[in-house]
């Protein structure tokens, strides 16, 4: 099958950083296939040799693991081709249709690596160009839009240039392999199912930590903040992956339709709720790995008086007959303690204990980053009347699979060569994501008194093991 892949934004830090590097991997795998060719578009004008060059350079700080020997880039630079476009010259995108009908190939994917506010400036110069063939894939990056009205103005422009089924919005967490895996642990196996469910579940626990600042994304993050930035889109959607009902087949619709339940059962939020079940934060000075940084408010480019929250958490809950009661909790923030996410999935008490000494309950850790696996925990004894012991059941991906791992982009990247849609986010469940957090930003607005502080190196505010403490619970990294 030939393709060609074109970034739009292709010098940008998330076509560098990310998405060639992941292409690359593809590419060393034997995955990519063949007969395709990337694209690169971007205001700067250059041949397509210097381009090569220019992305050799970025490459050298590439993860050593990853980069590429000077043989094997060469090779794959064979692929890689520029032209200089200006999104805002029609003539242009007539150019790019040009450049790709003469080879006509069997797959086009569009891949808009931009600012989300250019999103429907291209599109709608796309459609004007005649590139919305039914051959053809646009990819939309997160975020899409700063709220409800954005995200459906983009959405309106998105669908009446494109079919839904040619839009992929990325959520690149969809693409970890332990989320994959966390399909393959419910639906693939028989023994965690009757399980699943508020009568052996007390509670579940996301978390999203990084222990980096907001670095030079400090613009950027100041109009954005935690809640739009992580919330929204990566912690919501792990959320609906634990909560969805079995779906009727591993067809995306199947499988989004019942994402979108678990949306649309999410416990509405109101000023008081928010007041009650809602923790914002934001860093000031600390330690973070042995080394003194500096607050938030004196990142670079940051105002003196930014109210911008670098740290949420929050309670839920899934109004259905499968989680009623059973608190979900989200939190995410810069600055903390570590790099770490995860899913941790807490399971009851024993009903009636007979050892000795303290009985922990159950619990499942589903591990994001820095490591991809699942760690079952559970209590053994070493002899008779003797207390209960943690032990462990590990799966390492990395270990595992190590020959055929596959990163999150570099599995995004082939599904939508391939036209699956499985792990992208279709249009409704993405506006009812916003619909959801609206409320929590309204409420902010009105809340003169900000966000409160916490210590750069700590798991954020006081008030979040409070959040938690208040159902008679902890924090994973407390217990």
């Amino acid at each position: 099958m030939s393709f060609d892949l074109v970034f739009f934004g292709g010098t940008g830090d998330l076509t560098w950083r990310k998405l060639m590097p992941a292409l690359f991997q593809a590419f060393r795998h034997g995955k990519l296939p063949e007969g395709g060719r990337i694209l690169a578009v971007a205001r700067d004008d250059m041949p397509d040799e210097r381009y090569r060059e220019w992305l050799k350079e970025r490459f050298r700080e590439v993860d050593g693991p990853k980069r590429p020997s000077d043989e094997e880039f060469e090779r794959f630079a064979a692929l890689l081709h520029y032209r200089r476009m200006d999104l805002s010259q029609p003539e242009h995108y007539q150019k790019l249709k040009d450049w790709l009908d003469e080879r006509n190939a069997d797959t086009v994917v569009l891949y808009l690596a931009t600012s989300p506010h250019l999103f429907t400036q291209i599109c709608e110069q796309l459609g004007v160009a005649g590139l919305n063939q039914p051959k053809v894939r646009v990819v939309l990056e997160k975020p899409l839009g700063h709220d409800l009205a954005s995200a459906q103005q983009i959405n309106k422009v998105v669908r009446s240039v494109f079919a839904e089924e040619q839009a992929f919005r990325i959520d690149h967490y969809l693409g970890k392999p332990s989320v994959q895996n966390l399909m393959a642990l419910r639906f693939g196996n028989a023994f965690f199912e009757p399980l699943w469910r508020r009568e052996s579940i007390a509670n579940i626990q996301i978390t999203l930590a990084e222990s980096l600042g907001v670095g030079t994304r400090g613009p950027f993050y100041d109009g954005t903040g935690a809640l739009r930035d992580m919330i929204q889109n990566h912690a919501l959607q792990l959320l609906t992956m634990i909560a969805m009902e079995p779906p009727s087949t591993n067809d995306a619709d199947a499988i989004r339709d019942e994402k979108l339940k678990v949306l649309r059962s999410l416990k509405p939020f109101t000023a008081e709720s928010v007041a009650r079940d809602v923790v914002r934060g934001q860093y000031r000075a600390g330690t973070v790995d042995g080394k003194a940084v500096v607050s938030y408010l004196d990142e670079g480019k940051i105002p003196a008086d930014s109210a911008t929250e670098t740290f949420v958490a929050l309670r839920t809950e899934v109004q259905n007959w499968r989680w009623a009661g059973v608190p979900f909790y989200l939190r995410t923030g810069k600055r903390l303690a570590a790099r770490d996410a995860q899913i941790v999935v807490n399971f009851r008490q024993v009903p009636h204990p007979i050892f000795p000494g303290p009985n922990q309950p159950n619990r499942l850790v589903i591990k994001l980053q820095p490591e991809d696996g699942l760690e079952l925990q559970l209590l053994a004894t070493k002899g008779s009347g003797e207390a209960l012991t943690p032990v462990s059941l590990d799966l390492d991906f990395d270990k595992a699979f190590a020959a055929n791992r596959v990163g999150a982009y570099e599995r995004l990247l082939l599904d939508a060569i391939a036209g699956r849609l499985n792990l992208f986010v279709r249009s409704d469940e993405q506006e009812q994501a916003w619909r959801w957090v609206e409320p929590i930003l309204d409420a902010w607005k009105r809340d003169s008194a900000g966000p409160r502080t916490y210590t750069a190196g700590s798991w954020g505010p006081p008030a979040a093991s409070a959040l938690v403490a208040r159902d008679g619970f902890t924090w994973a990294e407390e217990q």
